[in-house]
Parts: C-alpha cells; sequence; structure tokens
C-alpha cells in the first residue's frame, strides 16, 4: 500500500474545541470525529508535528490520545515507522455489522411507547437528501453515518453511544475501499427515510425489521466490495 501522510487541513478550525482545559480525551474525540467524516484515509500516517502544531497541544498529549484511538482499533502504532490510520480486514467488516446489528436493533425495540425525540434522525436524512442533490457521495456517506447515530441516541445511554461512535469511525474506514461511494451509499437514503417514517407512525416493529434487512444488506454489499478492493491490493 501506498504510504500517505496525514495533513491537517482544517484541523486547526478544531482548536478552539479544545478550549482552557485541553486533554488527551478531548484530542482523540476531535481525531476520531474526523475519521469518522473522512478526513483521515486507511493507511495515513498521522504526523506528530504536523496535528500537535494544528490543535496547539503538546507530544505527550497527542500521544496519549494516539494511545486512546490505538485502543478503539482506529489506529495503529509501527514500530520506527509511526502511527498510521488502520486498514481494517474482511473480518473487522463483518464484526462491525454483527455489533451494529446487535445494538442498533435493541435500541429501536426497546424505545419504548411513543412519540419519539426524532428531530435529529429528521435532520440526518435531511442532510443526505441535500448531499445527494450535489452529488456529494463523501458527504452522503457521512450523513449516512450521522442517521445511525441519532438512532443509536434514541436509547439516551452515553456509555452506548461512546462506544458506538468508535465503531462508526471504524466503519468510515471500510467505506473508504469500496470503489463506488454512489452505488454503497445512495439506495441507504431511502431505506434511512423508510425507517424514519415508520418511527413517526410509532410502528417500531416495522422499523426494526426495516433496519434488520438494511443492515444485513449494507453488510453483504460493503463485504464484497470491501473483499474485492483488498484482493485487488494485494
Amino acid at each position: 500500500m501506498t504510504e500517505r501522510t496525514g495533513q491537517p487541513t482544517g484541523l486547526a478550525d478544531d482548536r478552539a474545541l479544545l478550549g482552557r482545559t485541553s486533554t488527551a480525551e478531548r484530542v482523540a474525540d476531535i481525531l476520531r470525529s474526523r475519521i469518522a467524516e473522512g478526513y483521515f484515509l486507511p493507511g495515513t500516517r498521522l504526523s506528530e508535528d504536523s496535528i500537535g502544531g494544528a490543535l496547539g497541544v503538546s507530544r505527550n498529549t497527542l500521544r496519549e490520545a494516539f494511545r486512546l484511538l490505538t485502543h478503539e482499533r482506529l489506529l495503529v502504532h509501527e514500530l520506527n515507522r509511526g502511527v498510521f490510520v488502520r486498514v481494517l480486514t474482511v473480518e473487522d467488516v463483518e464484526d462491525i455489522y454483527r455489533t451494529r446489528a446487535l445494538v442498533e436493533c435493541a435500541v429501536v425495540r426497546g424505545i419504548g411507547e411513543p412519540p419519539y425525540a426524532l428531530g435529529a434522525l429528521t435532520e440526518a436524512v435531511a442532510e443526505g437528501e441535500a448531499a445527494l442533490r450535489e452529488s456529494d457521495w463523501k458527504s452522503l456517506g457521512t450523513a449516512n453515518i450521522h442517521f445511525h447515530r441519532a438512532l443509536v441516541a434514541l436509547a439516551g445511554s452515553a456509555r452506548t453511544d461512546e462506544h458506538m461512535r468508535g465503531v462508526f469511525a471504524e466503519l468510515r474506514l471500510a467505506f473508504h475501499l469500496v470503489d463506488d461511494p454512489r452505488a454503497l451509499h445512495e439506495p441507504y437514503l431511502a431505506r434511512n427515510r423508510q425507517i424514519l417514517q415508520a418511527l413517526q407512525l410509532g410502528n417500531r416493529k416495522q422499523a426494526e425489521e426495516l433496519l434488520a434487512v438494511y443492515l444485513n444488506d449494507s453488510r453483504e454489499r460493503v463485504t464484497e466490495a470491501y473483499e474485492q478492493r483488498v484482493s485487488d491490493m494485494t
């Protein structure tokens, strides 16, 4: 694989998020979000000097943030070479989808009686529709992740939200190795809308059924495309 060097493009804009009490956890949150938004590609080498300078944090703080994200399987440290954004295996992708099915379907099943707080889901669908109008497939993929993060948030569990943020960041790494992002993301915008409509009607059983089929179809599509891309690279 061709080595890429991570550029801190736009990262300085996130410096204000650190506030006056900068911590490794906050730096990790920023980098995790950047990975989930697609700014750092699999195989990218992360430069301590560039990223530390952009965020205005010490080398030790940044290294601790890298350690946290390595523990989350988003980064990997290679001896004498540096820290890289992880390249997932096909087995990783399968496991991500198993986790998604277990968590997301359980959330929908257990959210109780309507009406539900669906504002963030509605916004994510609108975000996806705007990306579709612009033929911006990267942003469409981001909107899709936002939809499913909002779905998980319906559980009202900070621990679940935290765990799934890492899972969705890993998912973005898998998306990067799919050659045709339009074919990957476009069909699922309509399916997100169907899930939202079922929840708006208070029919969580239908929403769960739609979601289960959605996740299985997405798993098959991503895994097939991923296997082909990895095969081409080796």
